[in-house]
C-alpha cells in the first residue's frame, strides 16, 4: 500500500531538532524523558502502515537563533529523520500552517485525523493543534510523545515543564484537540488499516 492510499489518519512530527539538545545540555531542564522513545514508536507504526507522515523543520530567521540554517542546532536528530518520500515541510513561525503547504497537502490526501507529536509543547505543537482544530481536521496530540522546558513568568514566577505541559494539553483538550496517549493514536491507526484491507 503506497502513501497515496486512503489512510485519513497522517502523522505530523514537529521541530525534532538538535537546538532542543543544546538547551538542555545548556541547563534547561525539560519534562517528559520518553518522548523521543515514544515519537520513534509513533514513526515505526505509522511507516510498517506506510501511512502518511510529515516532517515538521524549524527554521530561524534571526543569525542568533538555534534553529538557524547551517547551525548545529538546525538537524533534526538522528531518530527522528525523516525517510525517503516523506515530506519535509519547513515553518519559520510556531505554526506549521502558516507560510506552509501543510493544509493543502492535507487536504489533497483527503487526510481527516491528525496525529500530532513534537516539541515544545506550549509552543509550536499547541499552536499547530490549535489552528489543525480550526481548519476542521480532528486533531490528536500525543501527550507522552511532546515535551517543553521550564519557564520564568513575566511577574518572575517560575514554572515547571511539568506544570507547563499539563496546562498546555489542559487548554487544547476538548475544544481544539483529543488528549491521548501513544499506545491509543498506534491504536487508532490500526483501525483505519483494517477499514482499508477490508475496503480493498
Amino acid at each position: 500500500m503506497s502513501k497515496n492510499s486512503s489512510y485519513t489518519t497522517a502523522l505530523i512530527v514537529i521541530d525534532v531538532q538538535r537546538a532542543f539538545d543544546e538547551w538542555e545540555a545548556a541547563g534547561k531542564r525539560r519534562n517528559n524523558p520518553e518522548a523521543i522513545a515514544r515519537i520513534i514508536e509513533l514513526l515505526t507504526a505509522f511507516r510498517g502502515g506506510d501511512a502518511p507522515i510529515f516532517h515538521i523543520r524549524h527554521e530561524g530567521t534571526r543569525p542568533g537563533s538555534s534553529f538557524f540554517p547551517g547551525g548545529t542546532g538546525y538537524p533534526v536528530k538522528d531518530e527522528a529523520r525523516e525517510m525517503e518520500g516523506e515530506p519535509v515541510i519547513v515553518k519559520r513561525v510556531n505554526s506549521a500552517f502558516i507560510g506552509t503547504d501543510l493544509e493543502s497537502r492535507l487536504r489533497t490526501a483527503g487526510i481527516q485525523t491528525v496525529v500530532i507529536c513534537g516539541a515544545t509543547t506550549n509552543h509550536c505543537v499547541e499552536t499547530t493543534t490549535r489552528m489543525a482544530g480550526n481548519l476542521g481536521f480532528d486533531a490528536w496530540l500525543v501527550r507522552d510523545a511532546t515535551w517543553t522546558f521550564d519557564r520564568i513568568g513575566p511577574d518572575g514566577d517560575e514554572h515547571s515543564a511539568e506544570e507547563i505541559h499539563a496546562m498546555s494539553l489542559a487548554n487544547l483538550n476538548g475544544e481544539f484537540a483529543r488528549i491521548v496517549l501513544t499506545s491509543e493514536a498506534i491504536a487508532a491507526l490500526g483501525a483505519d488499516h483494517a477499514r482499508l484491507a477490508r475496503s480493498m
